[in-house]
């Protein structure tokens, strides 16, 4: 089995990789990551997953390369991870009682090829009180995660329910990255 570098130091990615039996080493990205110009939420997050594979790969050029990225996006308004308390609050509270969607887009570099896709996922919340929000952000949970809330834990509590795919609102399409990683000779064990 061949192994690749995953540049993203996320917990949730590494743990899915790891769930597929997949060999990897994880050599993050260090660039700061900037999409100068307004784009589409699929477009925005293929970019960032870009630029995070691309870093790497400038250090590796002979290795397989697995960048990839996650936001939220609610009315046209794309939200990232949270970077204050406030913030956080702020992203819940616009949430709350509606269906937003989740993007993680995805890139491959190798030597040969680059392949780079997104998935979108839609999510709906319950209506939340200001004590469930207030509840969560004391809780430390929302602080790393796009829209300042992680599906596979107390977040759950909020998600009424969900068309597309789980693993694409954890932070990457499974079945849809472990095909693109077939082209690159990539299998799991």
């Amino acid at each position: 089995m061949k192994p690749f570098i995953l540049a993203s130091r996320s917990p949730r990615r590494q743990e899915l990789l790891e769930q597929m039996k997949l060999s990897f080493i994880v050599e993050a990205s260090e660039k700061e990551e900037k999409v100068v110009e307004p784009l589409p939420p699929q477009e925005f997050v293929m970019q960032l997953a870009k630029q995070k594979a691309e870093d790497v790969w400038r250090r590796y050029k002979k290795e397989v390369v697995l960048g990839a990225d996650t936001i939220v996006s609610n009315r046209g308004s794309i939200l990232g991870k949270p970077t204050s308390a406030e913030d956080a609050k702020r992203m819940l509270t616009q949430l709350s009682g509606i269906t937003h969607q989740v993007y993680t887009g995805v890139s491959i570099y190798s030597p040969d090829k680059v392949k780079t896709f997104f998935d979108k996922t839609d999510v709906t919340f319950y209506p939340l009180t200001r004590n469930e929000i207030e509840w969560y952000i004391k809780s430390g949970e929302p602080f790393d995660k796009a829209g300042a809330y992680g599906i596979q834990g107390l977040g759950a509590y909020f998600v009424q329910r969900i068309e597309g795919d789980y693993y694409t609102v954890m932070g990457l399409p499974l079945a849809k990255t472990i095909r693109a990683l077939q082209s690159f000779s990539i299998t799991p064990s």
